[in-house]
């Protein structure tokens, strides 16, 4: 899998490369300003250059995910708020691998649906 080009972030997809399931096709790609982690040729999260996490989630759950620690509507550039379905996780949330796991959980639901 290709390095990642800031520590922060190298980190973060190790941490994920850790957590996701294993047998299944996973790669990365630059995408939205970070390294998106592909599963089966869609997007599930996206690291941050700073560490911080872009999920894909159930646009049905977006309010509901919104409310966690650290969540926020993610946002594209400086002004373009994307939509319902995509958060943006800080990086002092994902400290720990049961709240870096808890996104990824998410993440997934939202793809094997």
């Amino acid at each position: 899998m290709p390095a990642a080009s800031h520590p922060a972030q190298e980190a973060l997809l190790a941490r994920i490369r850790s957590l996701l399931p294993p047998g299944r096709p996973v790669r990365e790609v630059a995408m939205f300003g970070g390294r998106a982690v592909m599963l089966e040729e869609a997007m599930l999260v996206s690291a941050g250059r700073d560490g911080s996490l872009l999920v894909r989630i159930d646009p049905a759950r977006h309010a509901e995910l919104l409310t966690r620690d650290g969540a926020r509507q993610a946002v594209m550039g400086t002004e373009r708020t994307m939509g319902e379905g995509w958060l943006e996780v800080e990086p002092r949330v994902l400290a720990e691998d049961v709240q870096l796991g808890r996104w990824l959980q998410d993440a997934l639901e939202h793809h094997d649906r």
